[in-house]
């Protein structure tokens, strides 16, 4: 075969990414299969929610459905406005942060094995709450959110700090945070050990991560820290780039490693740490998302926008299919997130032995 029939890198570049000049300051490159897969995502995830918001114990008609939410009444105003729509719109809240906060921590890392709960975050949420209740700090478990938001990210310094021995490794922040998180669960199995039976139960039950019962009131709070957090999430996205790269070449390119990776795993952690105060640990959702994501754009680096609508999407699908899979029992989605993500793991882990 002649080698002129054959494309040029250069041309398979332009052919792969387009640049975006909403300025003439200011560019983005833009890859195309991205662009077209999140359209897809977005389409997707806005269907799952619609579905959800018809289905459960109480079945209601598209029809019914867009009526209620455009008047704001009718006999199933409650179902709808009240019970439904909250969660569905919390849910996608939730896992859109866990997806990019998972991308986040993958790519300083370089570990699709890595997540936030790796690094300690929500066993750090977990420990806060079980001591905040243990010690009377708070009264009640609706406390809970700022309570695991501040655990979360002490626990997350705390392994940084660990990790750090004149510059942070990706095997060695994983190992620390390991070892943070199984020290911190044990904290959590004790309490649940000693305290009163309805104080246990109302713990495992936020342990176990759960939409139930939540809406608005912790909604609005993560929908305004993921808001603020657009702006860095931009800068985030420009930023990781270079980090798919070793550290001596992307050093060699200017890039200052150590504080864009800092950056980035404070970004990360905080939005980890702010879904977990909104419905408590969930597990597997920051661990697949970003790798899914990266399968279905086939891109060098983890996307950051598609690993954030694929958690949206896993997470809204799997709290309708918790809810209606066993009525009227309903299972803590966070326990079918795990029942799913575990496979999942073995998956990975056979797949990484093999290609080694």
């Amino acid at each position: 075969m002649d080698l002129r029939d054959q494309p040029s890198p250069s041309r398979v570049r332009r052919t792969a990414t387009a640049v975006l000049r909403p300025h003439p300051r200011l560019s983005f490159l833009v890859h195309r299969r991205s662009v077209g897969v999140a359209l897809g995502l977005l389409a997707l995830l806005l269907a799952v929610m619609a579905v959800s918001a018809c289905l459960g114990q109480t079945y209601v008609s598209p029809a019914e459905v867009w009526r209620t939410l455009r008047t704001g009444a009718g006999p199933y105003d409650l179902v709808v406005n009240e019970l439904r729509v909250p969660r569905i719109v919390l849910g996608a809240l939730v896992g859109a942060a866990l997806g990019a906060a998972g991308a986040l921590v993958q790519t300083v890392t370089r570990n699709p094995l890595a997540s936030p709960d790796v690094i300690g975050v929500g066993h750090g949420a977990a420990a806060a709450t079980v001591l905040a209740l243990a010690t009377g700090t708070v009264g009640s478990p609706a406390a809970m959110p700022v309570v695991s938001v501040a655990g979360g990210l002490g626990a997350a310094a705390l392994v940084y700090v660990l990790a750090w021995r004149r510059g942070m490794q990706a095997s060695r922040f994983v190992l620390v945070g390991v070892g943070i998180g199984v020290a911190l669960s044990a904290v959590v199995q004790l309490y649940l050990a000693d305290s009163e039976l309805e104080a246990a139960e109302q713990v495992k039950l936020w342990l176990t991560g759960s939409l139930n019962g939540r809406g608005w009131e912790q909604a609005g709070p993560l929908g305004v820290v993921l808001l603020l957090a657009l702006p860095v999430l931009v800068w985030a996205a420009r930023a990781a780039r270079p980090l798919g790269l070793d550290a001596d070449t992307a050093a060699a390119l200017g890039v200052r490693v150590d504080r864009v990776r800092l950056g980035l795993t404070v970004l990360g952690v905080v939005l980890a740490a702010t879904a977990t105060g909104a419905a408590g640990p969930i597990g597997f959702v920051a661990l697949t998302s970003p790798q899914l994501a990266r399968r279905l754009t086939r891109t060098p680096q983890l996307p950051l926008l598609c690993s954030a609508l694929t958690g949206a999407l896993v997470l809204v699908a799997a709290d309708l299919v918790a809810r209606t899979l066993l009525p009227p029992l309903e299972i803590p989605v966070g326990a079918l997130t795990s029942l799913v993500g575990g496979p999942y793991l073995l998956w990975l882990l056979g797949r990484r032995t093999t290609v080694r």
